[in-house]
């Protein structure tokens, strides 16, 4: 593989594939923009059913079996009806607002929670023709809008006027400050090996063939080009999304529920959906910059893409489930006193590596 060439890759987007299919293209920017309308739609629903799939059932099945119990099991096959039962119970709840809360921010850090995970998914390829938009710093904003997030938590546990919660806020912006540094600059790395910040390129440098093995072609991804990145980027990514053990900001042994301790009904759902959300965009930045992308054999890229993504979610599953939860001094020394020096060791010697090779 060329290190530091960037591949152009034939990158059909998904709006354009709808205004060809629908015929808006012929509207001009009116058609344009209904076409990417459309197309958000459709990414944004996608990764709502699977957020909605894998917060009220999947990681109750998962975590009962890794742990010996029975979960749910009475509504439909398997339980899978608990996902509607649920969302019937916790929107039909009393939206009950504390007193001391601060308005609008109380109202709006759900939504800031949750949209910031949305917007992500805008420029993660997700196999040809379901990409919403491949900018040249794709990398870069997926990287600025995942942080937003620290926002909106911070907001959720100052706005709602209680200590437990604006403790949680305060955990969750020096947790994502200590590992929001060494997550960027290890993808940082990935990055020199790429020659390029566009994510499509970034997938298309992972499909030339690492090694070839009895006439088996190994693809280059960078997970196993440089492996020590790939751990540095699951550990910082799993402390970003706030699972354990790294889940101090709500901490129900110490902060009751932290930033999110005051919210209720469809407040509670934007929240834990967002947390959901954020999961999933870790798991598909990770799979585009480590993983190759949507590419795979024999079935569609956007079904390997799932694949992907959930392998992901099931390792941040298996991890709750088997390590403790860290302190917070723990946390924070990991961060700053471990990631952060790794991060730029492994980015300096990558670039040793790609200046040796060019």
């Amino acid at each position: 593989m060329n290190a530091a060439t960037p591949l152009q890759s034939d990158t059909v987007l998904l709006p354009e594939r709808i205004g060809e299919l629908t015929g808006l293209a012929e509207f001009g920017l009116a058609g344009e923009l209904l076409a990417t309308f459309i197309a958000a739609f459709i990414v944004g629903n996608l990764m709502l059913a699977m957020t909605g799939v894998a917060g009220p059932w999947a990681k109750r099945k998962i975590t009962a079996a890794f742990t010996d119990r029975i979960a749910v099991n009475h509504l439909g096959p398997g339980g899978i009806l608990i996902i509607v039962a649920d969302s019937v119970r916790l929107l039909s709840k009393e939206n009950i607002i504390p007193e001391n809360a601060d308005r609008p921010a109380y109202d709006l850090a759900p939504i800031v929670i949750a949209g910031s995970a949305l917007l992500g998914f805008a420029v993660i390829p997700m196999g040809n023709g379901v990409h919403l938009a491949d900018p040249e710093v794709g990398l870069v904003y997926v990287f600025a809008v995942a942080g937003i997030a620290s926002i909106g938590l911070m907001m959720a546990g100052y706005a709602s006027g209680n200590k437990y919660s604006m403790l949680g806020g305060l955990r969750a912006v020096a947790q994502n400050i200590a590992y929001e540094i060494p997550l960027v600059v290890t993808g940082m790395s990935v990055v020199l090996f790429a020659g390029s910040l566009r994510m499509s390129e970034i997938v298309a440098a992972q499909s030339e063939p690492l090694i070839t093995i009895a006439g088996v072609a190994i693809p280059a991804w960078y997970a196993l080009v440089n492996p020590f990145a790939f751990v540095l980027f699951l550990i910082a990514n799993f402390a970003e999304v706030g699972r354990n053990p790294f889940d101090m900001p709500e901490a129900p042994a110490e902060l009751i529920a932290g930033y999110q301790t005051e919210y209720s009904s469809v407040y509670f759902v934007l929240v834990y959906l967002g947390e959901f959300l954020h999961i999933f965009l870790g798991g598909a930045i990770i799979t585009t910059i480590f993983l190759g992308g949507p590419a795979g054999p024999v079935l569609p890229e956007i079904v390997w893409f799932i694949i992907k993504i959930w392998a992901v979610f099931l390792l941040t599953q298996w991890l709750r489930s088997a390590i403790p939860r860290v302190r917070i001094d723990q946390l924070i020394e990991i961060g700053w006193k471990g990631l952060l020096v790794l991060s730029f060791a492994n980015l300096f010697l990558t670039a040793a590596i790609v200046g040796v090779i060019q």
